[in-house]
């Protein structure tokens, strides 16, 4: 078996996300290192050292001196992740920032002209990666369903959401016309983040829906508050194509002029009912061919930390110069440019239209 070398990062940030790079390490060591973490006072990182064992500094410099890494994860809040990001690529050392990598469009036009031709910033935006829908990019651009024309879907939020557009349709950086609207409702909003409540009341929650017109490719977005947690919403995903159609994990499509076909994407998912072989996804098949699979085998991790996992090693490639940028700032910036245009045309019920950005020039 072919050795795969170790990714070695340092994280700036503590919070509740920054435990998801620190969980990978501790779930595969072979593949993965935390060379320290930035923390603002000695009492966090006392308690970041406590949990999970890593050294943790107050300063980047201070990180970079202990240890080199391949690169540094900036997990912070949104206002602080465009300076993180500087201070870093000042340094040269190549960074993977969380999303979206600034706050607003003004942020993301400075962030860009400052560090934009550094070529030293990815974006850790990983639903491409997410196993289902690696599966689905990978039949779209094999043409299973000739060349995709729509993204429908109703499962993630904004940024996140409009990747998996672009993704799906193959869609650059050129200018879209976007028409958004809100409309509020009762729904009982049972589990969050923090747990079940206990409460089964319905709450007046918001959803968005939204079409992106990218000019003969269209994008139709709907998300309402909470929808990750909440088990009343399920996720729904379609893409529609010149000689067929996908829905969640379903395919119609032409074989000949007179014969559509009905195919399904498949998971080996073992560990249920009698198979002994552990709770674990091995990899996802169509008619017969393997069209993903799952590049940790054996971790039992969830789909999410599988796509995670991928992102930071993929990372870890790109900055040892062994494998292609896994997701550049320039793509982030866009992700996020088109988010803002809905809150925008949410705000103002009016259509926002896009121009094309310097990331995309």
């Amino acid at each position: 078996m072919t050795s795969v070398a170790q990714t070695r990062f340092g994280i700036i940030g503590s919070g509740w996300r920054g435990e998801f790079f620190l969980r990978l390490a501790r779930l595969l060591p072979e593949r993965f290192r935390v060379t320290g973490v930035v923390t603002r006072t000695e009492s966090r990182g006392a308690a970041v050292t406590a949990d999970w064992g890593v050294p943790t500094f107050r300063t980047t410099a201070d990180l970079l001196a202990h240890e080199r890494p391949d690169f540094v994860i900036v997990s912070v809040p949104w206002p602080v992740t465009p300076e993180a990001t500087r201070e870093l690529v000042a340094a040269g050392v190549p960074v993977l920032a969380e999303t979206p990598p600034a706050p607003d469009l003004a942020g993301l036009r400075s962030l860009w002209a400052d560090v934009g031709d550094s070529g030293l910033v990815q974006v850790a935006e990983q639903y491409l990666l997410m196993p289902g829908h690696a599966a689905r990019l990978a039949l779209v651009r094999a043409g299973v369903l000739g060349e995709p024309t729509s993204v429908q879907i109703s499962s993630t939020h904004l940024y996140h959401a409009v990747s998996l557009i672009r993704g799906l349709l193959g869609v650059g950086h050129e200018s879209a016309e976007v028409s958004a609207r809100a409309f509020v409702a009762p729904l009982a909003n049972p589990l969050s983040p923090a747990g079940w409540s206990g409460d089964d009341t319905p709450q007046q929650l918001s959803t968005t829906l939204a079409t992106i017109d990218f000019g003969g490719r269209m994008g139709l977005y709907d998300f309402t508050d909470n929808q990750w947690w909440n088990p009343l919403r399920t996720r729904r995903l379609v893409v529609r194509g010149s000689c067929g159609e996908l829905v969640d994990d379903r395919v119609v499509r032409l074989v000949d002029p007179s014969t559509p076909v009905e195919s399904f994407l498949t998971r080996r998912q073992t560990g249920l009912d009698l198979n002994l072989e552990g709770l674990d996804l091995k990899h996802i098949s169509f008619d017969g061919e393997v069209v993903y699979r799952n590049p940790f085998v054996g971790s039992g991790m969830s789909d999410d930390d599988i796509a995670v996992a991928d992102i930071v090693a993929r990372a870890g490639a790109w900055a040892r110069d062994e494998g292609p940028a896994p997701y550049p700032l320039a793509e982030a910036c866009q992700d996020h440019l088109i988010s803002l245009a809905i809150e925008e045309s949410v705000r103002t019920g009016q259509p926002v239209v896009t121009a094309t950005e310097a990331w995309g020039r």
